[in-house]
This record gives structure tokens, C-alpha cells and sequence, in this order.
């Protein structure tokens, strides 16, 4: 089992990047817990982010089937240096099942957000996602008895946490209409899932979760942090509305996927610049 990893440790890779989008999109082709991004501290204004669930995905070189224990301690290791790149008013939006019944139940949501409160941040509050996958998500149990019957939720939460102060401490551009504004501040957002086969990822979450995030909670030119962009839903977010995207992925085949996302976004107009250089 892994042992606790201190936050110097997790700075010793050289951040090369993979690509970039003139000074607006940088991916890097890392393990989010060993790449060097010193000269973020304290400077990244929200996070959005969906972590391994850990429940037996092939994503390649990421172990998927942990034990709990040891997915719990990774999940206390990448959330504390989220929280030590976040700036005094950063904010971390972290897409996350309630629970899952592979290999026993597990509490995940109420597990994770102890952990993160454990490392330092504050708690804000929790959308609930209605992803609208009912079918895949029936459990039965016993059988039309009361001997064991098994209650899955159709849905998957987004909590909201912050590092030191909600009310961020310098004013921005907001980029969100009155009625998003309304409909968004209810917790309760319904929408569908992506398709793996749409966006070459087992397990993506749509382009919408992070556009509606970082529309709520952070301003124009802000700069947005994926510790696990996988598909790369985030940065293509984060390049739509006008803020600066950073994300880590630890597969080849996960960056180049999301590069080849990003250049039929723009249509050709401008050019990804692969590079392996400092940020």
C-alpha cells in the first residue's frame, strides 16, 4: 500500500509541456503527482476535475482497482496539491460519484469531501448531476423483497470547495447571463452524459459540467486547472470561454486525443505548437 506523499515530493518532474494553444491552452504529459508546477502556486483561480472512480476503468497506466484505503490516500494526495496551487480565493469544482457498489459499497462523495476538508479546504455546497443513465444504473439486490434490496442514485455530484475566502478578493468580467445565473444557482443540473466513442475516453465527462462551472465560478481570463484532463472537456471549455486552461494527463494517447479536439475546434485557423519546454 502507498504511503503519504509530502507536497515537496510532488514537484520533482520536469513540467514539459506537451502542447499549446498560443498562451491560452497548455497541456502536460505527466502523472499530476510528480510534475513540476511551482510557478503556480497559489495563482490557479478554480479547478475542475474528475478523478479516477476507481472502479476497474483500463485507462492504461493508472491502476483503476485500488483498495479503498489506498484510493482514499491517492485522493488525499492530488486534492492536497490542488489546494496548494489554488490561489486564496481559488475554487475547486470536483465531479465525483455518490457512491459505488463495485467490489462493495462505498461512500465515495461523504469520504472525499472529509478528505478535502481534512486537507484545508472549505466546503461551499454540491450540485447534483442528473446524467439521466437510469438504465445502467439499476441495482436491484434481493429481488422484489425486503431481504436486501440495493438503492443506486442515477446521478453523480459536483462539489463545491474553496481554499480561503469564497468572495474573491479582486473583481473580474463575469461571463454568465441572468438566466443561466438562475437556472445554474439551483443545484439540480440535468444533462446528458458524453458518449465514449464521440470522444475517445472511457469514462469523459461532457464539454457542458466544466462551461457551466467555470461560467458560475470564475471571470474572464481566469486560470483553470485540470489535474486529470483525460478527453480534455475542461480545456476545450476553458478556450470557449475565454480563460486560460492548464491540464495534466498522464496517457499519450488521452493528450494526443485532446489535441486533435482542440485543432478541429478552431477549424484549422490557428496552429497546436507541440513542444517539451517549461511553462
Amino acid at each position: 500500500m502507498s504511503t503519504e506523499v509530502h507536497l515537496d515530493d510532488m514537484y520533482v518532474e520536469p513540467s514539459s509541456l506537451m502542447f499549446k494553444l498560443e498562451d491560452r491552452v497548455f497541456l502536460f504529459e505527466n502523472d499530476f503527482l510528480q510534475v513540476d508546477l511551482k510557478e503556480l502556486k497559489g495563482k490557479v483561480n478554480l479547478t475542475v476535475t474528475s478523478p479516477p472512480y476507481n472502479v476497474g476503468i483500463n485507462y492504461g497506466s493508472h491502476n483503476d482497482s485500488m483498495d479503498y484505503n489506498e484510493y482514499l490516500l491517492f485522493t488525499r494526495n492530488w486534492l492536497g496539491k490542488v489546494y496548494d496551487l489554488l490561489a486564496p480565493d481559488g475554487r475547486l469544482c470536483l465531479n465525483i460519484p455518490l457512491d459505488k457498489n463495485r467490489n462493495g459499497i462505498k461512500s465515495v462523495y461523504a469520504d472525499v469531501v472529509n478528505i478535502a476538508k481534512d486537507v484545508g479546504f472549505n466546503y461551499q455546497g454540491t450540485i447534483v448531476w442528473n446524467e439521466q443513465n437510469i438504465s445502467r444504473r439499476t441495482a436491484w439486490g434481493s429481488w422484489l423483497s425486503a431481504s436486501a434490496p440495493y438503492v443506486i442514485a442515477p446521478v453523480e455530484m459536483i462539489v463545491v470547495l474553496y481554499k480561503h475566502a469564497w468572495k474573491r478578493i479582486n473583481p473580474g468580467v463575469s461571463t454568465i447571463s441572468k438566466e443561466e445565473f438562475i437556472e445554474w444557482t439551483n443545484g439540480v443540473w440535468t444533462f446528458n452524459g458524453e458518449k465514449k466513442s464521440r470522444v475517445n475516453h472511457p469514462a469523459a465527462f461532457p464539454v457542458e459540467l466544466p462551461r457551466r462551472c467555470i461560467r458560475l465560478f470564475s471571470y474572464s481570463g481566469d486560470l483553470v486547472l485540470d489535474p486529470f484532463s483525460g478527453s480534455g472537456s475542461t480545456l476545450v471549455a476553458a478556450f470557449q470561454e475565454q480563460r486560460i486552461g492548464i491540464g495534466v494527463e498522464i496517457e499519450h494517447p488521452y493528450v494526443m486525443n485532446t489535441a486533435a479536439r482542440i485543432q478541429k475546434l478552431i477549424s484549422g485557423q490557428l496552429k497546436l505548437d507541440f513542444l517539451r519546454n517549461k511553462l
